[in-house]
């Protein structure tokens, strides 16, 4: 039966933008392909790489996703990734911040899982002549760079635009590529940039958490700002479904958790210059302590706006229910043609449903999104691990606090 086939890709060129090069008679990328600049070494490492880890995606306490990571282990027999060795291909090319893409082939269709920047090449030592070197690649994505990149405010930002466009302008304060972005417009106008020492990244999670979206990097490299019409309407999607029973997609795993994780009865939340706004749920309080949530400095134009997202995320949080913390897929089963396109094509706010046989003909059963994607990849063995939640917020609910019509008889302030 088929099985996917991992590629890996490193282009030795300076700057951000990658898009996937184009290598004549080598391309496997086909419509994502780009050319590279002329003096880039581009090189496919694919029948080299030994085994391939990636992990990207949320956490879920911190409510914002964080920097994505890869390791690829390359046998290197040659020599070719010693920064030392003149007769390597890649002398002086050696270099931390180069970058990397890793795709996955399927049934002639590429999925992306990874693209980011190198920044370390560690090379086993061979105790014994004749033994295999490997060096070990790490990378990360594009968060890293936004981390790096610090500045004192804004270029051109102004009070009363979305929260798309205050995005775009970070973006642009830093000179990252328009190229890698996927922006949208925002449902939340901000106040005027506050103009104080941050970094890129710190200031692109202000603006998401103020708009209660996300941004993240996807699987090719792409900064994505997610507004909340989004990340409250996606779970509606069709979801893919999973069970133990031969009906639907089967799974390798599944963990199943009912914990208080994801409680929050107490928000305290604080525009920039505004005054401190407190919800608490006392119900859920007495029933289980309290769970505090705690945000400052955000940049939502009124302290209206900052109550209405304080009600909605306890109205949301303050209740607990079993979920589905982890998924995990075997890519190398036979006859899994189905589970193996979910697993490369499935994606950050997806839903998908799990069910799972239980004792005395119960089962349980969850629609949940993805919020983090795994890959372990070896010769013998390709497992995708998707991390799931509940919705970051019910959409319901928002609309409710944002019109004025949610039930506020269980929240204090």
């Amino acid at each position: 039966m088929s099985r996917p086939v991992i590629n890996v890709i490193i282009n030795f060129s300076t700057g951000a933008g990658f898009g996937n090069p184009f290598i004549l008679d080598q391309s496997k990328l086909g419509s994502l392909d780009v050319l590279a600049d002329a003096t880039a070494l581009i090189v496919d490492v694919s029948n080299q790489v030994d085994s391939v880890s990636t992990s990207r995606g949320r956490q879920l306490n911190a409510e914002q996703f964080n920097t994505g990571v890869a390791t690829i282990r390359i046998l290197d027999q040659n020599g070719d990734f010693n920064p030392q060795n003149p007769s390597s291909p890649y002398y002086t090319f050696l270099n931390p911040m180069r970058k990397i893409a890793i795709t996955a082939t399927y049934l002639g269709v590429t999925y992306p899982i990874f693209a980011g920047y190198i920044t370390n090449y560690n090379t086993t030592t061979p105790k014994f002549t004749g033994d295999l070197v490997y060096t070990t690649i790490s990378a990360v994505d594009g968060f890293r760079l936004f981390q790096n990149a610090q500045f004192f405010g804004v270029v051109g930002a102004t009070a009363g635009e979305t929260t798309g466009t205050r995005v775009g302008k970070i973006l642009d304060t830093i000179s990252f590529p328009a190229s890698m972005r996927d922006i949208d417009t925002g449902e939340t106008t901000v106040q005027a940039d506050p103009a104080t020492q941050r970094t890129a990244l710190a200031a692109l999670q202000t603006v998401a958490i103020t708009e209660y979206g996300a941004v993240y990097m996807d699987g090719s490299g792409d900064v994505v700002f997610q507004d909340r019409q989004l990340t409250t309407s996606s779970v509606a999607a069709t979801p893919v479904v999973f069970n133990d029973t031969g009906t639907e997609i089967a799974y390798f795993d599944v963990k199943w958790v009912l914990d208080d994780s994801q409680i929050y009865n107490k928000a305290t939340v604080t525009r920039e210059g505004g005054s401190v706004q407190t919800v608490i749920n006392q119900d859920s309080i007495d029933k289980y302590f309290t769970h505090s949530y705690n945000q400052s400095g955000l940049l939502m134009e009124t302290d209206a706006e900052a109550l209405q997202y304080a009600q909605a995320f306890i109205a949301s949080r303050q209740e607990t229910a079993i979920r589905v913390d982890e998924l995990t897929l075997d890519l190398q089963q036979d006859n899994y043609t189905a589970g193996t396109i979910a697993g490369l094509d499935l994606d950050f706010f997806d839903p998908i449903t799990i069910t799972t046989s239980q004792p005395n003909s119960t089962t349980l059963t969850k629609t949940v999104q993805v919020f983090n994607i795994t890959h372990q990849i070896r010769p013998d063995s390709w497992k995708v691990r998707f991390g799931t939640a509940e919705p970051i917020i019910d959409g319901f609910i928002l609309d409710s606090a944002v019109s004025g019509i949610l039930d506020t008889s269980v929240l204090s302030y």
